[in-house]
Order: structure tokens, then sequence, then C-alpha cells
């Protein structure tokens, strides 16, 4: 039997909206799929620092849990030297994703903090890269005790939104030899690293550093792993 020319019009088309939608509907599924892959991992227990550690032993009294928060500082009293809190779990390509608020008097010293990444422990030190927090290194990529700031985090939109003593989110994806970091959901850094020699696995840790009366205070801490 002969088609006409607007029968087979109707075919054609009929049969490629057809052809799409399967197309679509595999790429959904096969999204979906990767999705259920990936696995998202609570970091804390909201009640302990199980899973967590010092490089200093002597610091573990440095660090406490209070209304499901990683807190250290009291606010009273000037911090004596930097602290970190790790994991005893290394990880390479992830998302990692917090709340974190940071508050202290500038007028007794720095008040800073950090989240380690990608990071490893020598002896006393803890050796890697760190997502800043604090005035003057918001969003900044840090290469704690090996090369030091590598990139300074552009403010020019999370100045708008950042709450300096406040809540803000931190969101840390490292894939390959990228990186990127985003405060409050605003991107402050894109770094690609060329250095084949630094470490692309490490541990996860957060920090308060040494100087002023400071307080610092994590949570809701998870991590995808890539």
């Amino acid at each position: 039997m002969k088609i006409s020319g607007l029968r087979k019009k109707r075919y054609l088309r009929r049969f490629f909206s057809g052809a799409v939608l399967v197309v679509a509907w595999s790429m959904i599924v096969t999204d979906l799929s990767a999705q259920s892959t990936v696995k998202v991992t609570s970091l804390f227990d909201g009640k302990t620092l199980a899973g967590w550690k010092t490089v200093n032993p002597a610091d573990e009294k440095l660090w406490y849990v209070k209304d499901s928060t990683i807190m250290s500082g009291d606010g009273v009293n000037k911090i004596p030297a930097n602290t970190y809190l790790y994991t005893t779990k290394s990880y390479s390509d992830f998302e990692f994703r917090c709340l974190f608020k940071l508050s202290g008097d500038a007028s007794t010293g720095l008040i800073n903090s950090g989240i380690q990444y990608r990071s490893v422990v020598e002896g006393d030190k803890m050796v890697g890269y760190q997502a800043d927090i604090g005035t003057g290194y918001w969003g900044d990529i840090y290469d704690e005790h090996r090369r030091g700031k590598l990139v300074g985090g552009d403010l020019t939109t999370l100045s708008h939104v950042l709450k300096e003593n406040g809540w803000n989110s931190y969101i840390i994806r490292c894939r390959g030899n990228r990186h990127e970091l985003y405060i409050n959901g605003v991107k402050t850094c894109d770094y690609t690293e060329t250095d084949p020699k630094i470490p692309k696995k490490g541990v996860i840790a957060v920090q308060i550093h040494s100087g002023g009366v400071a307080q610092v205070a994590f949570r809701d801490l998870v991590i995808t792993e890539f």
C-alpha cells in the first residue's frame, strides 16, 4: 500500500517522537542508576567523636560535642596552638559538605579556622590542603605546612551573603586534580593542581587556629565519594 506524503510525515513524526522518548527515558534510568550507586556518608554521629582523632592526643580535651555540633574553643580563653580533629579514614575524589560557625574577638588576636582535606599527618603536623575560614581568608585554598596560600577566594558575590559570625555552609569538591570550594553555594575557588607529587588522597580535618579568643563549630558533616 502506498503511503501518501502527509501520512508519511505523520508516521515519521510519531516514530521519531517515540524514539526520543525512549532515549530520554533510557538516559533518566541510567542517571538514576548512577545516582543510586553514589553513597552519602555522615562523618559525625551527632553525639560522640567516634571516627575522629587529634594529631596530638593531648588536644583531645580541646574538642567536644554540644547540641549535635563539633566544637573547639570556649570563647573566653585564647587558643594556645593550632589544633586539628581528623577522620580516621582517607578520601580521594569526593564532595564534602558541612555547616560551620566561627566567632571571636578580633582584638584579642587572629580568629581563624579551616577544613583540611586530602591531608596527611606527619609527626605532630597536619600537612595538606585547607579550605580557609576567617576574615581575610574566606574561601582561600591554603597548603598547610607545605606551600602556603595557593589561591585566594573570590568574595565578589560571597561578601553579600556571608554571615561572618553566624552559620554558613561549606562545600569542598575534589575530582582528580580539580578542587572547587563553595561557601553558601557561592564558588570561591576553582583550582587545578599541577604538581604530580602532591598526594591525591588524605584525611578530612577541622581546625581552630591559635591566636585570639575564638570558638568554632561544625555540624552536618557529610561526604559523597565519587
